[in-house]
């Protein structure tokens, strides 16, 4: 299995309601998070492996979802039961 596959199985693996980072998914594979990053806005399908699931280590999302940008990934987080405050997820992570 080669990387790619490897982050989008990871990523397959978060449940519904909760996130994970870029360098938690990178710290497993011992690659970087840009890699992850990277990989993720290749994703071919965000309804198989849901990359909006994954945000940045400080708890935002990060720029340039490849599914329809930042407000959809929010927007799509919420409708799952993840709970923002200040820009921020709230005690929604998995690792």
């Amino acid at each position: 299995m080669d990387i790619a596959e490897r982050v989008y199985q990871m990523v397959r693996d978060i449940p519904k309601g909760k996130v994970t980072t870029y360098g938690a998914i990178a710290k497993k594979l011992g690659i970087g998070p840009r890699q992850v990053g990277q990989i993720l806005h290749k994703n071919p399908s965000g309804e198989i492996t849901p990359c909006h699931r994954v945000v940045r280590s400080d708890g935002k999302i990060a720029e340039g979802y490849a599914f329809g940008g930042e407000f959809k990934q929010r927007e799509r987080l919420e409708r799952e039961g993840v709970a923002f405050s200040r820009g921020k997820i709230l005690k929604a992570f998995f690792v």
